[in-house]
């Protein structure tokens, strides 16, 4: 027997919706850029680790309440997870899906999807903000800028 919300769409009972990928794809992001493991937040909001999987893979569909939760442990705002959503994904590129962040706008455009996503980038990011002088994290930011070729 379908459940209530597969009998409107029998076609795609068992495909994830391309915003739940994305919503859950962001709370993946987020999470390995704090450096959190599935089980440390899944013990944040009363959830297993598979249950965070499954949220993660954008099998299991993230609740108003639940996004909340997510919001409040991972520290960012709603809007968080509907940022960056690719067009047509969402019906709308309206400004809260494309929203502007502190200076990183122009060049999160030019990259890949995958490139936020690399190993090598949140590494990156972590060992960034692992740098607790702020005028030294000024200077290694400098340099990386100052190692990038002229636009």
């Amino acid at each position: 027997m379908q459940s209530e919300e597969n009998a409107d769409r029998p076609d795609r009972e068992h495909r994830p919706s391309p915003i739940d990928v994305h919503v859950g794809g962001r709370v993946r992001l987020r999470r390995t850029l704090m450096g959190m493991s599935q089980e440390r937040l899944g013990e944040a909001l009363g959830l297993t680790f598979q249950q965070v999987q499954k949220y993660e893979r954008g099998v299991n569909r993230i609740g108003a309440s639940r996004l909340f939760d997510l919001a409040r442990v991972l520290d960012v705002p709603i809007g968080f997870f509907f940022d960056d959503m690719p067009d047509g994904v969402g019906g709308t590129t309206s400004g809260l899906t494309r929203r502007a962040s502190a200076g990183f706008a122009d060049a999160q455009d030019s990259f890949e999807d995958d490139t936020l996503h690399r190993r090598e980038t949140l590494e990156l990011v972590r060992a960034y903000y692992r740098i607790t002088d702020p005028a030294v994290r000024k200077r290694v930011f400098d340099l990386i800028k100052s190692l990038t070729p002229a636009e």
